[in-house]
């Protein structure tokens, strides 16, 4: 691989953030995640904000797994249930510039963009590793953990254009060559 080209999912080729909406979608199958609502949309926002850390979101997200996921066939198959109905905030307009050599990346979690890789223009997804066997977190994929495994899939491969919604991607930024905030399908140059 010569040059690639990479994309961040959530707000930029998604509308929304997918895990949480997977989250609100779960509800109809397991009502105590009613629960932890509150507890999912501080964390967000303070994602939102870079006021989180990885190792405090990859303990959050372990809380949650343990407590509300039971049986990782039916979470499975609810992805793609999910897809069925969410698949509209999937971005045409950004989906068409995906190459297959191009590679999407995200802190969200594997099964959930896997259940939608088919419609996504590449099958190099990059992403957050869940066990739902032992339901707990193998790779949280952020911050300056999307770089480390980018290097470890593509090596020293420079990434010609990088997409993305937000600043609290800036290591990937800082290795690629042209960088665009994304904005609901709207592209401002950044680098």
């Amino acid at each position: 691989m010569n040059h690639t080209n990479v994309f961040d999912f959530d707000n930029t080729l998604y509308h929304g953030e997918s895990a949480a909406d997977f989250a609100l979608f779960m509800i109809r199958y397991n009502k105590q995640i009613i629960r932890w609502l509150p507890c999912i949309f501080w964390n967000l926002l303070k994602y939102k904000l870079c006021l989180v850390t990885r190792e405090r979101m990859e303990k959050t997200i372990n809380v949650f797994l343990q407590d509300v996921f039971w049986d990782k066939d039916a979470i499975l198959l609810q992805a793609q249930e999910f897809w069925e109905t969410h698949a509209q905030k999937l971005d045409a307009g950004m989906l068409a510039r995906i190459r297959p050599e191009d590679a999407i990346i995200s802190a969200g979690p594997d099964f959930l963009l896997r259940a939608v890789g088919d419609r996504l223009g590449t099958e190099k997804l990059v992403c957050s590793e869940a066990d739902l066997t032992e339901k707990k977190v193998r790779y949280l994929n952020f911050g300056s953990n999307k770089v480390k495994r980018y290097r470890e899939i593509y090596g020293d491969a420079p990434i010609e254009q990088f997409y993305t919604d937000s600043y609290n991607d800036k290591a990937l930024m800082d290795i690629s060559d042209t960088v665009f905030l994304v904005k609901k399908g709207k592209l401002r140059q950044i680098k």
